[in-house]
């Protein structure tokens, strides 16, 4: 079976002002965000649907927020999601003020007619992700390839960068 990769477009936008204290990154965000989360969904009725509000959004929307692999080699450094039953058309990545973005949209509707029953279901969700570009990346040379369900995100290395690198011995004390 032949191998199809597609090489998807990484769109520059123009530089944007510095976001506000209010929607820049703080270390405890994420975490305060979670916990917020976790006290919104709480529900004791819930446990009787235990599998409903890992499904489910707030809104009924299918969450997804797939998880992304960062890995650092010597020319590059590269992240790769896998994001099962979507398309390259339905991922969008953007790089804008030393951050890249990758967000991308799913919907899915089956329907199923039987003698005795009816049944069709939507499930729809987005996600997006970004990352802060480490220094000594070439934004010119981003590239990403979309295979079998799995996105790669390539970010070269500078060539200064590169040579910087230092190989620092141990010593026997």
């Amino acid at each position: 079976m032949a191998d199809t990769k597609t090489k998807l477009e990484v769109k520059k936008e123009a530089p944007q002002p510095a976001p506000t204290k209010e929607e820049s990154w703080t270390p405890f965000g994420s975490l305060r965000h979670e916990i917020e989360r976790l006290f919104d969904d709480f529900d004791p009725m819930s446990w009787r649907e235990p599998l409903s509000r890992r499904i489910l959004g707030r809104e009924g929307q299918w969450e997804l927020s797939p998880a992304m692999d960062l890995t650092e080699q010597k020319d590059a450094y590269e992240i790769s999601a896998e994001l099962p039953g979507m398309d390259e058309k339905d991922v969008d990545i953007k790089i804008s003020n030393g951050t890249l973005l990758i967000k991308g949209e799913k919907s899915e509707e089956t329907e199923k007619e039987e003698k005795n029953y009816f049944l069709s279901e939507r499930r729809y969700g987005s996600f997006q992700r970004r990352f802060r570009l480490p220094e000594g990346v070439d934004a010119d040379k981003i590239e990403a390839t979309y295979s079998k369900g799995v996105l790669r995100v390539t970010l070269p290395k500078t060539k200064e960068v590169i040579q910087k690198e230092k190989h620092v011995q141990i010593k026997a004390a």
